[in-house]
């Protein structure tokens, strides 16, 4: 009796492990960022909801007196299709660049409707949450309040918080604001761009992802769980000369203008720029850098990404497909 209970002991220890393990591998996000827009009228059966876990909808925002005049009905075969595969959906607001009538949204005679209009389009429209795409210059004094306010409201309807962040504007997120976020997407990328043609080169090298994972992990102790590595499906053009004009081209265009460029980080354009993004090799390698550091990989952006066998999600897919097996062995 005492080794058939040693026995039958052993076995549910193991299967507890390999439970824990398993669900480890499960719970790999992958963030893709996709047109608010071109959601309401997708081609569904292109849209890859099987490789995905959240789906960021850029961008929602009111007018510049607070108000949020879209009818978004035209969603819904989008997100039931989302809800479908067990992938959440959440409109992300503000987004890159300047929306300098957000300091009025977010100050204290304007910031309860702003949440209570935030809170009833994600309960109308069946959303799972809000993504906080609040950037740079936009933040300010306010910004820690709104974000305790929006978790406040969002939290008791089961409804996630999250946020993209980069660590071009670290000093102006404080830790309880950060706290707030059921997890954060890092944006580690526009190291350089079009707005920097005297600073030519790569724009997300796996080594500025090194460093803004480091930052946040162990600077701001933020734990792996709550942070997920962001990764730009798309590249800029600098040169030949410093005065040339930068340019931007996505994932997609890159491998089809130019065979064969999947397996570099750049290509040399007939007008003699070069062109940055990561292909292949560097999207492998962020993608087990996010497993051993993070919970996930986010994409900027889904639409940005290369057809067939060339798809970088397809990539980040198997890679995740892997590790769940890993786990599994």
């Amino acid at each position: 009796m005492t080794k058939i209970l040693s026995v039958f002991s052993f076995l549910l220890i193991l299967n507890i492990q390999v439970q824990g393990q398993n669900k480890k591998g499960s719970d790999f996000r992958v963030v893709g960022y996709y047109s608010l827009k071109a959601a309401m009228t997708a081609d569904l059966k292109t849209v890859p909801f099987d490789k995905l876990t959240h789906i960021n909808l850029s961008f929602l925002n009111p007018d510049t007196l607070g108000n949020f005049n879209q009818d978004l009905s035209a969603l819904a075969p989008f997100i039931k299709a989302a809800h479908d595969h067990n992938v959440k959906v959440l409109p992300s607001i503000a987004g890159g660049g300047k929306h300098e009538y957000y300091h009025k949204l977010l100050k204290d005679e304007n910031r309860a409707r702003f949440i209570n209009d935030l809170l009833l389009i994600s309960l109308k429209y069946n959303f799972d949450g809000i993504d906080v795409d609040i950037e740079g210059s936009d933040i300010d004094e306010n910004y820690e309040n709104f974000v305790v306010g929006l978790a406040r409201v969002l939290k008791p309807h089961k409804k996630l918080i999250t946020s993209a962040i980069a660590i071009f504007y670290k000093d102006q997120l404080s830790d309880k604001a950060l706290a707030q976020y059921d997890f954060m997407t890092l944006m580690s990328y526009d190291h350089t761009g079009p707005w920097k043609p005297g600073n030519p080169g790569p724009h997300s090298t796996y080594e500025h992802a090194v460093a803004d994972l480091d930052y946040f992990r162990t600077t701001r102790n933020i734990p792996k769980e709550k942070i997920v590595l962001g990764v730009g499906f798309y590249g800029y053009g600098f040169g030949p000369e410093l005065t040339s004009k930068a340019s931007s081209m996505n994932y997609g265009q890159i491998v089809k203008t130019f065979p064969g460029a999947e397996k570099s980080d750049q290509v040399v354009m007939p007008d003699g720029k070069i062109m940055y993004y990561n292909g292949e090799a560097t999207i492998s390698k962020k993608t087990l850098l996010a497993k051993e550091n993070a919970s996930g990989i986010m994409i900027w952006q889904i639409l940005g990404d290369a057809e067939g066998e060339l798809s970088l999600l397809k990539l980040i897919s198997r890679l995740k497909a892997g590790m769940t097996k890993l786990a599994q062995d």
